[in-house]
């Protein structure tokens, strides 16, 4: 795997999300992108109980990019610990229903199609908690480079050709103290999370006219 970048695409007024994916295919597809296969990325967030005191927060994801593990983020309010386990760590969790809860409802899935484009691969996810419509999220992968720093200028140039101005000329955020770290799959589910996490404290679908 190399370097990713997941970036949101805004939802135009009076466009579904659906009608936002086709449309994305149509412009990754004109570049001369072929589809191979679909893609999943999940997310459960389990709360500690009172009994606990401070509050802990444990985010468990999977990405279909990694189907034999299973990332979980623990957060305590100061600071993040992030383990990838097997799969087992799902039923882990299953067994601690007296020390961490999920909230019903708050599941979140980016799901969509899947594309190569030489050394690009894209993936575009519509992203859904429970029956509720969230976004569109965009995952963009230079699968040569490994060093954030050293593609950045690369991967902004090919997201602006098919997304376009949504994609800021600025080094995103997450990766403004690691441009010279050597890039890991927990990074991509750390966006991910980070993504997750606005849609979850938003009530709607963000639209642009």
């Amino acid at each position: 795997m190399g370097v990713t970048i997941v970036q949101q695409f805004p939802i135009v007024e009076n466009r579904t999300g659906p009608q936002t994916i086709e449309f994305l295919t149509k412009r990754i597809t004109a570049l001369g992108a072929v589809q191979q296969g679909q893609f999943l990325v999940d997310c459960e967030t389990y709360t500690s109980v009172p009994a606990l005191g401070q509050q802990r927060t444990v985010h468990v994801l999977h990405n279909s990019e990694h189907p034999a593990s299973v990332f979980s983020i623990l957060d305590n309010g100061t600071k993040t610990i992030t383990l990838v386990a097997d799969q087992l760590f799902d039923l882990l969790m299953l067994k601690m229903t007296s020390i961490y809860t999920s909230k019903k409802q708050t599941r979140l899935e980016a799901k969509g199609p899947r594309f190569e484009l030489g050394d690009f691969l894209v993936k575009l996810g519509t992203v859904s908690m429970g029956q509720n419509f969230k976004g569109v999220l965009v995952e963009v992968e230079y699968r040569p480079c490994m060093v954030p720093g050293n593609c950045w200028e690369l991967l902004r140039e090919f997201m602006q050709g098919f997304l376009g101005t949504c994609v800021p000329n600025t080094t995103p955020q997450y990766f403004q103290n690691r441009l010279n770290d050597m890039y890991q799959p927990t990074d991509t589910i750390h966006q991910y999370l980070e993504h997750f996490s606005m849609f979850r404290k938003t009530s709607g679908v963000l639209t642009y006219s």
